[in-house]
């Protein structure tokens, strides 16, 4: 990778749904084409581990005490991620071995709050293989909040890939200006959008985020596919019954600093899309508009981050210290 210019990849995939094991050797797949490729980075779309919670819409989900839902979330809080299990190390070992730095969007099963609630996550591994921040979804939108608990702020950061800086959120939190601005201001300049996947998420915020911040922003989606969703669901010929095969197609996307495309929203199935991007198209772009800089007037208006990882308890004494296994 040369200091100016990284080669960016964007990883859109039909997931393996609610088959964490299957889903990672697709992941793996995806991530030695990008290796091959010479990727510096490669990004996959929002809960692509194991699975985006589909069934919502589709199944009355919001039934007080429905035996079906409560079957599916326990289904998916099996098949869901927990870090401190290991469950991405060999993702991990594929970055350590490469240098490759990964982005990638996961429902995770978090230890530090009981192990039994679900986060939409993404996970930022390094080129060292670390697990560089874990980013949970400040509010799930609308349905989504029947299986997937509010986060907070630990993971609002920006980690460095040559002369840049990326940052990444989930989904809808890429139109909450706040958020967007607590990246800006730690010198975001590669932006990270991740979805569900198709065009109507991503045709429009993908150049506004570029057109404001002067940055680059990548948008990527997955294809949610009838087809892949794994048999040893619960209710499994009910629920597939109520779903069109394709129930997203992707809408992957990628501008400029000045709001050009550069990839514009593919739809036609399966890709790894990839682009070089030099980091001198965002200093000429700052030019006449730094968000976080000249153009700010901090003196006015400031933004306050909480970035404490929220916690309901904290252990005193006997020598056990806080016992939170999520430090990330």
């Amino acid at each position: 990778m040369k200091e100016e210019v990284i080669k960016a990849g964007l990883a859109q995939m039909a997931p393996v749904l609610l088959d964490r094991e299957a889903g990672m050797k697709r992941i793996l797949e995806e991530t030695d084409k990008a290796i091959a490729l010479q990727c510096d980075l490669l990004v996959f779309g929002e809960a692509t581990l194991p699975g985006y919670p589909f069934w919502l819409e589709r199944s009355h989900a919001a039934a007080f005490n429905d035996p079906r839902q409560k079957a599916l979330y326990a289904h998916y809080l099996e098949q869901a991620v927990d870090l401190e299990a290991g469950h991405l190390d060999a993702l991990r070992e594929r970055c350590r071995k490469s240098g490759l730095q990964v982005v990638i969007g996961i429902v995770e099963r978090a230890p530090d709050r009981g192990g039994h609630s679900l986060y939409c996550s993404l996970v930022t591994i390094s080129g060292g293989g670390e697990i560089a921040s874990v980013h949970r979804k400040v509010m799930p939108t609308y349905e989504e909040r029947l299986v997937w608990a509010i986060g907070d702020g630990h993971g609002l950061r920006v980690h460095p890939l040559g002369k840049f800086k990326f940052g990444s959120l989930n989904c809808w939190e890429n139109w909450l200006p706040l958020l967007r601005s607590a990246l800006y201001a730690q010198g975001e300049d590669l932006h990270i959008a991740v979805w569900p996947g198709s065009r109507r998420h991503s045709e429009d915020i993908t150049r506004f985020i570029a057109k404001e911040s002067r940055s680059y922003v990548l948008s990527v989606g997955n294809l949610l596919l009838r087809s892949q969703i794994s048999a040893q669901m619960p209710h499994y010929d009910e629920i597939s019954a109520l779903c069109e095969e394709k129930m997203s197609d992707g809408g992957s996307c990628l501008a400029g600093p000045d709001g050009s495309w550069i990839i514009e929203p593919h739809c036609a199935g399966e890709a790894l899309l990839t682009a070089e991007l030099s980091h001198r198209s965002v200093r000429e772009e700052r030019q006449n508009l730094d968000p976080a800089g000249h153009y700010s007037r901090p003196d006015i208006t400031r933004l306050i981050v909480n970035r404490s990882r929220q916690s309901t308890c904290e252990f005193e004494g006997d020598g056990a210290g806080r016992e939170n296994v999520e430090n990330n």
